[in-house]
C-alpha cells in the first residue's frame, strides 16, 4: 500500500516540476518573437533614415578648361565652373534645383518644379528657355562640341543680337508635359512658358512678358521632331524680339544626327527698324569603341538676311570626343570659319582642346 502511494506522489512531483519549467519549443518561440521585434524596430529606423537622406540636397558639378589656338591668337581658357544643388521636397512631386557659375560669378539656375501628372507640370524660377532641341536637351556635359552653334548663340540669349547674354536662360514660369506614353517616353511633348525677357538675375525693364512655346514629337525611341516659337519685347523701348525654330534629331545607340533651322526678327535701337536673321546647322557623330566619338558639324549664320552675301558666316568643324572614365570628357575640335565679303578676314582656323571633369 505504501509503495504504490509513494510512486504516485513521486510521479505527481515530477509532473509539477515539468509544468513549472518552460518547454524548449516555448523558449524558442519566445526568442523568435523577440528577434522579430528587434528586426522590425531596425527596419523602422532604417526607413526613417532613408526618408531623411532622400530629403537631403544632392551636390554635383563640373569644371571645363582648355586651350585654343587660332590664326590671330592663342590662349588658355576656363569655360565653365558649375556647382549644382538639387533635392526633393515631396518625392516624385515637388523638387528644386540651384546652379551657380563661378567662372563669371552668377546664379544660372534657381527653380522649383511641381509634377503632379505626366501631362501637366509647372516649373517656376530661372532656367533654360524651352526653345529648340539643343538649348535644353544638350547641356554642356552632353554636347558633342566645345561650342554651341552660332545661330543658337545669337538668337537665343547666349550672346544675343539684342544684347542679352544669359546662357539661353530667363526668369519665368512654364507649363510642360507629355501624352501617349510608350516604353518609358511620351510621344507628344509640349512646353508653354512666360518670361521676363531680360535675361538671368535681371528684373524686367518693360511691362510686357515674353512667350515661348515648343512642341516635340517622338514617334519612335531616339527620334525627336521639334518646332519652337518665341515672341517678346526687350528694353525700355519695347523693341521686337521674335524667334522661330524647327529641328530633327536621332540619338540612339552608336549614332547621333541632329539639325535645326532658327530664324528671328530683332528690333534695332535708335529707330533702326527690324533686322531679320537666320541660320542652321547639321551634325553627325558615331560612338565608336573605346569610348571614342568622332563628330562633324556644318553651320551657317546670317545676322542680316538683307545683306546675306556680306554678313553670312559658315563654320566647318570636325572633332573627337574621348571619355576614358565616367567623369572625364576630353574634346578636340578643329573649326574653319568662312566669313562673308564684308569681313576683312578671308577665313580663320581655330584649334581647341577642352577637358571636362565632373563630380
Amino acid at each position: 500500500m505504501m509503495k504504490p502511494l509513494f510512486t504516485l506522489l513521486l510521479l505527481f512531483s515530477v509532473c509539477s516540476l515539468r509544468a513549472q519549467s518552460p518547454a524548449p519549443e516555448t523558449a524558442d518561440a519566445s526568442e523568435t518573437v523577440r528577434l522579430g521585434e528587434r528586426v522590425e524596430t531596425l527596419e523602422t529606423h532604417l526607413s526613417t533614415w532613408d526618408k531623411i537622406v532622400a530629403r537631403l540636397p544632392r551636390f554635383s558639378g563640373y569644371v571645363q578648361a582648355g586651350y585654343q589656338y587660332a590664326d590671330d591668337a592663342s590662349t588658355f581658357f576656363l569655360k565653365r565652373v558649375r556647382l549644382s544643388l538639387a533635392g526633393d521636397i515631396v518625392a516624385h512631386k515637388l523638387d528644386y534645383r540651384i546652379q551657380f557659375e563661378f567662372c563669371t560669378p552668377r546664379l544660372v539656375d534657381a527653380y522649383i518644379q511641381y509634377r503632379p501628372f505626366d501631362q501637366l507640370n509647372l516649373r517656376l524660377g530661372q532656367y533654360k528657355v524651352p526653345f529648340s532641341i539643343e538649348n535644353t536637351d544638350y547641356v554642356p556635359t552632353k554636347l558633342e562640341f566645345i561650342e554651341y552653334p552660332i545661330v543658337l548663340q545669337k538668337l537665343m540669349g547666349f550672346s544675343d543680337l539684342c544684347g542679352i547674354s544669359a546662357t539661353g536662360r530667363d526668369l519665368g514660369a512654364t507649363l510642360y508635359g507629355g501624352f501617349f506614353k510608350r516604353d518609358g517616353y511620351s510621344i507628344l511633348n509640349y512646353d508653354l512658358g512666360v518670361f521676363d525677357g531680360a535675361g538671368i538675375n535681371t528684373k524686367d525693364n518693360n511691362k510686357t512678358k515674353d512667350i515661348a512655346a515648343r512642341l516635340m514629337i517622338k514617334p519612335v525611341r531616339g527620334l525627336t521632331i521639334s518646332g519652337s516659337y518665341y515672341w517678346g519685347e526687350y528694353g525700355a523701348s519695347y523693341l521686337k524680339r521674335e524667334r522661330y525654330a524647327a529641328g530633327i534629331c536621332y540619338d540612339r545607340g552608336a549614332v547621333v544626327v541632329r539639325g535645326e533651322w532658327i530664324g528671328g526678327v530683332t528690333g534695332l535701337p535708335d529707330a533702326g527698324g527690324n533686322m531679320e536673321s537666320d541660320g542652321w546647322y547639321v551634325m553627325a557623330g558615331w560612338r565608336a569603341p573605346h569610348n571614342l566619338m568622332p563628330v562633324a558639324r556644318f553651320e551657317q549664320f546670317t545676322p542680316d538676311t538683307a545683306l546675306r552675301s556680306q554678313t553670312r558666316q559658315n563654320n566647318y568643324t570636325v572633332g573627337l570626343l574621348w571619355a576614358p572614365v565616367k567623369y572625364l570628357r576630353c574634346q578636340l575640335n578643329y573649326t574653319y570659319e568662312d566669313y562673308g565679303t564684308a569681313s576683312d578676314i578671308a577665313g580663320r582656323n581655330v584649334l581647341s582642346v577642352m577637358f571636362t571633369g565632373m563630380f
